[in-house]
């Protein structure tokens, strides 16, 4: 079994940034994928982006330049998250994958003046 918990979410105004975080603990292996799906009030799950090794990431073009993701180790990811836009309010959701797949509890970010 895998545990994620995210942390970071909060309340931005356009235009801010925010940074959230990622820690998986329990059977853990290496490598792995981790990364971020969204959902936003009344749609469906959506990927971010996910990083499975340096030099292998994948972002949603809706975020591309704006938001990076990054791994320090096989336990956590980030997600830097800048210039934010109303649109960018969802649940985000951290996400591990080694064999099956996991997932947080999720993040609320709201980006609203």
């Amino acid at each position: 079994q895998v545990q994620l918990v995210e942390s970071g979410g909060g309340l931005v105004q356009p235009g801010g940034s925010l940074r959230l975080s990622c820690v998986a603990s329990g059977s853990i292996f290496s490598p792995n994928v981790m990364g971020w799906y969204r959902q936003a009030p009344g749609k469906q799950r959506e990927l971010v982006a996910t990083f499975i090794h340096v030099g292998s990431t994948n972002y949603a073009d809706s975020v591309k330049g704006r938001f990076t993701i990054s791994r320090d180790n096989a336990k956590n990811v980030h997600l830097q998250m800048n210039s934010l836009k109303p649109e960018d309010t969802a649940v985000y959701y951290c996400y591990y994958f080694y064999r099956m797949s996991y997932w947080g509890k999720g993040t609320l970010v709201t980006v609203s003046s």
